[in-house]
């Protein structure tokens, strides 16, 4: 053996400090390591930081407040590359904390050094912790802003290529917070971004396709990056990601890019070109592409999907793993991962894939452009078959895609050919409200001038589901439904079914939903099925017409719109349009008016409508009445209306006190009932007292020969019992007496009882007016059979007149006593309301109101116009009098003795001259007309 030979081992130099080692616990040693000019010492307190910070979220707040982050700062910056490293991955770490970023984003040198620290010369883990620390920033958005301010998209989209799959998740993660703010957006088509992460798409860590999918679904929503995201072929990538069952979880994103891609009318041409859409069809459908259909045979026509050629595919497979069980499951798996051929199996999408598709097909359908070409390609058809599945969030989108590409007109048959209409009618029962007003929407649209769509709803019993819902189902669904209805209404049958359906009950209800939207639809509904008598007696008897008067005060102008063409079409009878002045729906209209601001033609029509059939309150609100205004019974002048003051109904006004106002006056030729039950009691009297005096004369006659024949034996008889019975007969006779009157008198009080009763239950009946109808059949049998309209006027003026108290002088009419008269038959009536024809004693308000009745009632026509202080008058239009010779002669008139035309305005004269015509712009009229 050699000799050992001793190491000389050198000391230390003598200015130099021996080796410590260190043990510490404490942070705040470590921190202050971290100011040390030692670089491995200023590693290794890094790194003790790391690990320190990964433990919890209270190390990280911890070491914030000892300061330890600037120091940090500071040496992400350092010369040594170990120190920028460790000092990098500290960082990157405590940025998950919201205090450190608030701190972080105060720093000026904080984006500077993460964003060079990006740089391709560093180290892989600086990359990754960069990376993150910037993810984790970019969650503020003036982080986002200063990060793109300071260069740091370029460095993260080159760190998408690096082979590091942290860097590129960090990375993608970053990009896709940072295009949240359209600046990034614009900037990542500029710097070439959009390649990048379509390829990271092929990676095999699903967290980093689905960060790629978000960062492509918020930079597609750019119209540039769309653009070169197809020139990219992002749409058949996109579609063969969905094509790969086993990624399945992140279908949906991959979805919702390509439904902002088909925003574009470009992406559908483009799409449409590749046979691509009829491929995403097939995919979320679970069918196969007709062209990927396999050579060996098609299967069963009638079996959807070729679900026979997919249970022998399985088969065939079940029977090819029993022969391979040997083989290892290495290459098994590798085979299962493999993309299987074209055609080879089909797996179901999941739901939600379906519902984004559908979501998708929906906002692409947007543009008219889109629509079109969606049709050629027929997406109608998936979106009926998405109708039928399970989910009911796809049933929702499905019938929401419908509803928007139902704009389309050929779309509207093409569903009803391709029976699409059977599964959303179906859907109106479904206990998911979204699917019910989703459905209902899609059948507002399709029906929408669609009578062929409307015959098939009817065809398919959807009209009860239909008015259901207009009782049970969220607003949104009830105002689809009252719009669906409203379209079906437009086809005569269809109403009347609808109507024997109970449908206008179903719509007084929604009337008093406080959704703008329900009461617009369903007030147009209403107008759209009361347009009969029997369905606004109906409406009026329901208690239909409060709610409707109500939306008149609605401040949405569609609302009041709507429900004044609807108050214009229930008011075409006269009961409904009393029953919409009693209800206060006039003063409504009049108001309305008056505004600026919310008058419209709607509002006016309904007034003029409203005043059209219920003349009592035209007549006293606007004192004319035309002469195509009818007076018919139960009309009654009130006078002029003051401003403010409420129109009453004639049982108003009747139960009002008698006062010493002027009398409501009253039309109602009618016979007096008690009158007529008078005569016809006096009738029946005469009747049996002339047979009760026949019978009463043969009897007489058999009495004078009775007594002749034995006149002793009564007498004889009478004197033997009289004596006997005298006491018994007279204590039985007495009883009998006392026991009838009590009997009568308990009659008496039942009937007094029962008529006043009847009383109070009885409904106003207006009084009679018997004379009035005698006025109308006299000049009926007399003045109608005239030969001229001139000669008719004439002969009821004079007769108006007559009954009217005759001719009064001019300048007399003050000395003319009518108004005693008439507060005699107030008296006489106990009641305000008189009757027309008992006044005997009229000036010209009364004079020109029977003229217009009894006009009315033999086609003479004529207007009548109120005036000021009890004046009113008439006025006829007529043809002047017949041309003369010298008319005929130098006028060129077509035949002598014909009327001169165009006919002439006059006013009759029932007070001075009765008959008379004075022409309304003569001195004579205007006095006529004036006190």
């Amino acid at each position: 053996m050699g000799k050992k030979v001793k190491k000389d081992e050198k000391p230390p130099p003598d200015d130099v400090f021996d080796t410590l080692a260190v043990e510490s616990r404490n942070a705040g040693t470590v921190v202050l390591m971290l100011s040390s000019p030692e670089e491995d010492v200023q590693s290794k307190a890094c790194e003790a930081i790391y690990k320190f910070v990964s433990k919890c979220d209270e190390n990280k707040k911890q070491l914030l407040d000892l300061g330890a982050v600037e120091h940090l700062l500071a040496l992400m910056q350092s010369e040594d590359k170990i120190v920028r490293r460790n000092a990098c991955m500290a960082v990157g770490v405590m940025t998950a904390h919201p205090e450190v970023r608030k701190y972080l984003r105060k720093q000026e040198t904080t984006f500077p050094a993460l964003v060079n620290l990006l740089a391709p010369d560093e180290d892989t883990v600086c990359h990754e912790f960069s990376a993150l620390a910037l993810s984790n920033m970019a969650t503020e958005f003036s982080s986002k802003a200063a990060i793109f301010e300071n260069g740091g998209v370029e460095p993260l989209i080159r760190c998408l290529v690096a082979n590091d799959p942290d860097v590129q998740k960090n990375s993608i993660e970053a990009l896709a917070l940072l295009l949240m703010d359209y600046q990034t957006r614009a900037a990542i088509r500029d710097l070439d971004g959009l390649s990048p992460m379509l390829e990271v798409l092929k990676s095999d860590y699903a967290i980093i396709q689905k960060l790629a999918l978000l960062a492509l679904e918020r930079a597609s929503q750019d119209g540039e990056n769309r653009s070169a995201l197809r020139e990219l072929e992002a749409i058949s990538k996109l579609i063969d990601f969905v094509a790969h069952p086993e990624w399945n979880d992140l279908h949906v994103m991959a979805v919702m890019v390509l439904s902002n891609l088909l925003e574009d009318l470009e992406s559908l041409e483009l799409i449409k070109e590749t046979g691509g859409l009829k491929r995403l069809v097939a995919l979320i459908t679970d069918q196969v592409p007709v062209d990927e259909e396999p050579k060996g045979g098609k299967g069963d026509k009638g079996d959807k999907g070729g679900k026979g050629s997919r249970n022998a595919k399985k088969s065939a497979k079940e029977s090819a793993a029993k022969c391979n069980h040997g083989t290892s499951a290495k290459k098994q798996e590798s085979a299962d991962s493999s993309e299987p051929p074209s055609g080879e199996a089909i797996i179901p999408t999941l739901p939600d894939v379906k519902m984004c598709a559908a979501k998708a097909i929906c906002r692409s359908a947007r543009s008219s452009e889109n629509r079109k070409i969606l049709h050629e390609q027929e997406s109608e058809k998936m979106l009926i078959h998405l109708l039928s599945h399970e989910s009911f969030e796809v049933q929702a989108a499905a019938a929401q895609a419908l509803a928007v590409m139902a704009e389309n007109l050929a779309s509207r048959d093409s569903v009803r050919e391709w029976e699409g209409l059977g599964p959303l009618i179906k859907m109106l029962g479904s206990e998911n409200l979204s699917v019910k007003e989703a459905a209902t929407l899609a059948l507002a649209n399709l029906t929408t001038a669609n009578s062929n769509n409307c015959q098939e709803i009817q065809t398919l019993n959807g009209i009860e589901p239909l008015i259901t819902c207009l009782v049970d189902g969220r607003e949104d669904a009830v105002a689809n439904a009252a719009c669906v209805l409203t379209n079906l209404a437009q086809i005569e049958t269809l109403r009347v079914d609808a109507q024997n359906k109970g449908v206008v009950r179903a719509l007084i209800e929604p009337l008093s939903s406080r959704n703008v939207t329900v009461q617009s639809k369903v007030a147009l509904a209403v107008a759209a099925f009361v347009c009969d008598f029997d369905s606004r007696e109906n409406f009026r008897q329901s208690d239909g017409i409060a709610p409707l008067i109500g939306l008149l005060s609605s401040g949405n102008d569609e609302v009041r719109r709507n429900a004044a063409w609807a108050v214009t079409v229930c008011a075409v009878d006269e009961p409904t349009a009393t029953e919409i002045c009693k209800l206060g729906g006039m003063e409504i209209l009049q108001e309305i008016q008056m505004s600026s601001t919310r008058r419209s033609p709607f509002a006016e029509a309904a007034l003029q409508k409203l005043l059209d059939n219920n003349l009592s309150a035209k007549y006293a609100l606007t004192g004319n009445l035309s002469s195509t205004n009818f007076i018919e019974n139960g009309f009654y002048d009130i006078g002029q209306l003051r401003p403010g003051t409420k129109f009453l109904t004639l049982e108003e006004y009747a139960k009002q006190e008698m006062n010493e106002k002027r009398p409501i006056i009253l039309i109602n030729a009618k016979p007096d009932p008690a009158f007529s039950q008078t005569q016809s009691q006096a009738e029946l009297d005469a009747k049996q007292e002339s047979s009760k005096t026949s019978v009463t004369g043969k009897n007489s006659r058999t009495g004078r020969d009775s007594k002749t024949h034995s006149p002793t034996d009564d007498k004889g008889s009478g004197s033997r019992n009289s004596s006997a019975s005298k006491s018994k007969k007279t204590r039985k006779q007495q009883e009998r007496e006392e026991k009838q009157r009590e009997e009568e008198l308990q009659a008496q009080l039942q009937r007094e009882a029962e008529a006043i009763s009847a009383a109070e239950n009885k409904p106003f009946e207006a009084p009679c007016d018997s004379t009035l109808l005698k006025y109308i059949e006299e000049v009926t049998e007399k003045i109608q059979p005239l030969p001229t309209t001139r000669e008719q006027v004439k002969a009821l003026a004079g007769f108006v007149a007559e009954k009217m108290g005759g001719s009064i002088e001019r300048g007399q009419l003050s000395n003319f006593g009518w108004e005693l008269p008439i507060s005699q038959i107030k008296y006489e009536l106990k009641s305000n309301v008189v009757p027309l024809g008992k006044i005997k004693a009229g000036i010209h308000v009364h004079r020109a109101l029977l003229f217009k009745t009894l006009a009315d009632k033999i086609a003479v026509s004529c207007s009548l116009v109120r005036g000021e202080y009890n004046r009113a008058w008439n006025e006829v239009l007529l043809p002047e009098e017949e041309y003369s010779l010298e008319d005929v002669l130098f006028a060129f008139s077509p035949t002598p003795g014909a009327p001169k035309f165009p006919p002439k305005t006059y006013i009759v004269d029932l007070i001075h001259e009765p008959g008379s015509l004075l022409r309304v712009d003569t001195p004579e009229a205007q006095t006529y007309k004036k006190i």
